[in-house]
């Protein structure tokens, strides 16, 4: 991983960094303020939504204080494609970067390791099971000794909590880098953690004196929209075909089977659909993971052992067809749409048996009781956020104690008032009607209740729903449950409007489902506050999905092959522009074995489209393009732009 690297000296300034090395004009939000705490040696902890630029937070500071002297950065990083990309972009603006991973070969790695050695490079990228090493730390050791250890940079740091998503122990290790070289500063960052996750953070990293920043964990370009699961696969094709038709998306499912199942049905039905899942051959992940980022409309289906790190900006769509564990992973799942800031849908598909899924993986677990009672927790506000009738952006922020419309990262002194409406999730868009079921409820109570005493043994979903809607199927003959005092009472609810009921009576803890004994259902203590009137159940109408934007092909007159949502401004010769420039970066990134984003992202080709610049110097100020970039592909691009008629 070796390259010519023209800009590792110059200016110490960030800001100047930040202009000269990436070609921003100037930093966003918070990042300023972090850049300065880590630059001039102090500790971060760095909450930041995905696309809000954390790798600018670590690599500007590791640049200014390899300019000053002080070495060379290390960044503890969990995924493999996410340091070669991360690496190659460095590389691009001119950077000396490189990792160490199970992708170089003996000769490689000695040679990564030598240059570290004798501090040539800028940032060093590596797992957290290699830095754990004693020869990775006797490595850095010779580094402090000499005053050339400049910087800690540890990504995804909610892998070190156990009340994270993705939780992973070799990540609780790492607190030896403070133990052992406690004057090198250190930057913990994360897209996703709630506030018993960051609490985790700051005790297991040792990070009690670090300066915390938390930036606001709204995507206003995600549109949240969560259905009512009735055949999924279904209705995410259907999805699909009217909104992201030719679009690039992830599709989560939480088995392999699942997902093997679905892309094929995705690929039967003329989706450019794959599968990815742990299951696979490592060579057949790695080549679908490769064409998912470097080619265009391509859908994964995957497990969630697909995502953390993938950086590709222009997923327009992120489906879940099964429930995720909590609100954590679901916001770091659906947080990968979007990331160029265009708008981007997080649409799932919920039902009963997610569920009665989620319950029995948390309660058949071999944790510990109070591992268990914190995921339940964090499942029930999940539950909520699915049954919701109000709007989900509010009860999304508000998890992350955040009040929407009042960002924690708002400018001091700026009065903002709390909203209540997005106006762009589901329930906003189409405000859901909403029925009171606490009596449906009560009656579903008590028929469980009855036929448990009548039979002495417990019954499923679908047996108590006949029951209760007096339907004379042969199990219920068989049972004599005919004669059990509720049959038939009620009647006047539809299955669909008693699963929804049973769904948030399993979600509020009112009943248990037993799994070891084939689903059936019993009460719990919680069932008597409901039989006695106390609590009431209010659920939203079973209502048909709302009316579909038009597809791709509607939207661009019958074309589609349309220009993406970053040049779509373009007049009819930016667009001829932007596609010959388009053209060409899929030319270089072949060339470089890397994904076209890295060369230049959509927004920067479409403001050079739209400025048509012949020369040089016309190109510069454009934002994404540095110095590095502008050397190496100025001519190029202005080349281009002439050739277009």
């Amino acid at each position: 991983m070796s390259s010519t690297h023209s800009l590792d000296s110059g200016s110490t300034a960030p800001l100047a960094i930040l202009r000269e090395v990436f070609g921003y004009e100037a930093f966003r939000g918070p990042q300023a303020a972090i850049v300065d705490q880590v630059t001039a040696g102090g500790d971060a902890l760095v909450l930041m939504p995905t696309g809000g630029g954390k790798s600018l937070c670590y690599q500007i500071p590791a640049i200014a204080r390899a300019r000053a002297g002080q070495g060379v950065s290390i960044v503890v990083s969990p995924l493999i494609a996410l340091m070669h990309d991360q690496v190659g972009a460095l590389h691009e603006a001119g950077v000396s970067a490189a990792f160490l991973n199970s992708t170089l070969d003996w000769q490689e790695a000695l040679d990564v390791e030598r240059r570290t050695a004798r501090a040539e490079l800028t940032l060093l990228y590596a797992a957290p099971e290699r830095v754990n090493t004693p020869r990775f730390l006797e490595l850095l050791d010779g580094l402090a000794a000499r005053g050339k250890l400049a910087l800690f940079a540890i990504d995804e740091a909610h892998c070190v909590s156990q009340w994270g998503h993705d939780f992973r122990p070799e990540y609780r290790a790492l607190a030896v880098l403070h133990e052992r070289y406690p004057a090198v500063p250190r930057i913990a960052l994360t897209a996703t953690a709630d506030a018993l996750t960051r609490a985790d953070i700051v005790e297991r990293l040792q990070l009690q004196d670090a300066r915390q920043f938390v930036s606001s964990f709204d995507r206003p370009n995600i549109r949240y929209a969560i259905v009512e699961k009735k055949d999924a696969s279904t209705q995410l094709l259907r999805f699909i075909e009217r909104e992201h038709e030719g679009e690039a998306g992830v599709v989560y499912c939480q088995s392999r089977k699942r997902v093997e199942e679905v892309a094929q049905m995705l690929a039967d039905a003329g989706v450019n659909a794959l599968p990815y899942h742990a299951g696979l051959d490592a060579a057949v992940r790695q080549r679908h993971q490769d064409r998912f980022l470097r080619e265009e409309g391509i859908v994964m289906v995957a497990t969630i052992a697909f995502g953390m790190g993938i950086d590709k900006p222009d997923v327009r769509f992120v489906a879940h067809l099964d429930l995720p564990k909590n609100i954590e992973g679901y916001y770091q799942e659906t947080g990968r749409g979007g990331r160029d800031g265009l708008p981007a849908d997080a649409w799932m598909a919920y039902g009963l048996q997610d569920v009665v899924n989620q319950r029995r993986m948390i309660d058949e677990s071999p944790a510990a009781e109070e591992f268990k009672q914190v995921m339940r927790g964090k499942l029930d506000a999940l539950l909520a956020l699915a049954e919701a009738t109000d709007c989900r952006r509010v009860r999304l922020l508000a998890y992350f104690d955040e009040t929407y419309g009042m960002p924690p990262d708002a400018p001091e002194g700026e009065e903002r008032a709390p909203l209540m409406h997005c106006g762009s999730c589901d329930n906003c868009l189409s405000p859901p009607a909403v029925w009171d079921g606490t009596d449906a409820a009560r009656k579903l109570l008590s028929t469980i209740y009855r036929v448990q005493q009548q039979s002495g043994i417990g019954f499923g979903a679908g047996h108590i729903m006949d029951i209760l809607r007096g339907k004379p199927t042969e199990k219920v003959k068989q049972f004599f449950h005919e004669r059990v005092s509720t049959f038939g009472i009620g009647a006047e609810y539809s299955e669909t409007q008693l699963r929804g009921v049973l769904r948030q009576l399993i979600a509020i803890g009112a009943v248990e489902v037993d799994a070891e004994k084939f689903n059936t259902l019993r009460l719990t203590d919680g069932s008597r506050a409901v039989l006695r009137g106390e609590v009431p159940v209010r659920l939203r109408e079973s209502v048909s999905q709302p009316a579909p934007r038009r597809s791709r092909r509607e939207r661009t007159g019958g074309a589609t092959t349309a220009a993406p949502a970053a040049a779509a401004a373009l007049d009819t010769g930016g667009q001829a522009r932007f596609a010959a420039l388009k053209a060409w970066r899929a030319e270089v990134a072949r060339a470089h074995n890397l994904p076209a984003y890295v060369i230049f992202h959509d927004a920067t080709l479409a403001a050079i489209a739209e400025r048509a610049p012949d020369s040089l110097e016309a190109l510069e100020g454009i934002s994404g393009l540095g110095a590095k970039k502008l050397e190496a592909y100025g001519e190029e691009v202005v080349r281009v732009i002439a050739s277009v008629k």
